[in-house]
């Protein structure tokens, strides 16, 4: 590699001893391992700093959804989404569908793909989120904990609708989403449609600017299915139970040989 290239990625690191000693240098190769490990170690701890920050906790991989259970999903959208182009243009993502379909699972897989592609992501549930900022007592916290949602290139807010909240929560999301609007995108996960948010937010005035600024500039995917979870949990009584049926076959079986 030329000795200009690697000025560069000197400058890029901010290694200023090495650059300006870079004319007594006679030999570059054990440079250009030293600017690699650097990068390296500092392309990791980024990595490791982002995932850290984001709180996504643990998730099922994206390959283990069942596409073949929902009534309807639109698969090309979502691995369409997973290729992280919206985030070029801000564009915001609403994932809706009834409790245990997989929208969490969805979201929680766009946000870990935006992190490994280098791009900072949050994840949260509504109410952690709502909840928390109403608790704060002064205007500096609250403006720090507002700055703590607005600043992410992607803000997932999951399990909106689940629970309803006053005209305090709602003037709070507002803030969050208004701040966000067209800077950043923001990923909503839903178990109601845009026409019953009323009931989640009642008697606020505010709502119908929410949606206004969330669908502007948005793709929304309807996922229609059973919940996967108490599908799982069917699947896993129905083994249990055929697991107990043979253990008492062979038991009874073993108790004829010795009687006999």
């Amino acid at each position: 590699m030329s000795s200009d290239l690697l000025v560069q990625r000197a400058r890029a690191l901010k290694l200023h001893g090495l650059i300006y000693h870079w004319d007594e240098l006679s030999e570059l190769d054990w440079v250009e391992r030293l600017i690699h490990w650097e990068e390296q170690e500092r392309s990791q701890r980024s990595l490791e700093r982002r995932l850290a920050s984001a709180r996504i906790g643990r998730f099922k991989p994206i390959a283990d959804f069942d596409w073949d259970w929902p009534k309807s999903c639109d698969r090309g959208a979502i691995e369409n989404w997973m290729q992280l182009s919206f985030m070029k243009n801000a564009t915001n993502l609403i994932l809706c569908g009834p409790n245990g379909v997989g929208k969490s699972m969805i979201a929680c897989n766009i946000a870990y793909q935006s992190i490994i592609r280098g791009y900072t992501a949050l994840f949260t549930t509504a109410a952690s989120m709502l909840n928390e900022l109403a608790s704060l007592d002064s205007d500096s916290a609250l403006r720090r904990r507002i700055k703590h949602y607005t600043q992410p290139q992607l803000l997932v807010i999951d399990e909106v609708g689940y629970l309803s909240y006053s005209n305090r929560h709602a003037d709070l999301l507002f803030e969050i989403i208004t701040r966000r609007y067209e800077e950043h995108s923001t990923l909503i996960t839903t178990n109601k449609p845009f026409t019953e948010w009323r009931d989640i937010f009642p008697n606020a005035a505010c709502v119908v600017s929410i949606i206004d600024r969330l669908v502007h500039h948005s793709e929304i995917v309807n996922i229609e299915a059973d919940s996967f979870r108490l599908k799982e949990a069917t699947e896993k009584n129905r083994r249990l139970k055929e697991e107990r049926t043979k253990s008492k076959t062979k038991r009874q079986e073993k108790l004829k040989e010795n009687q006999t």
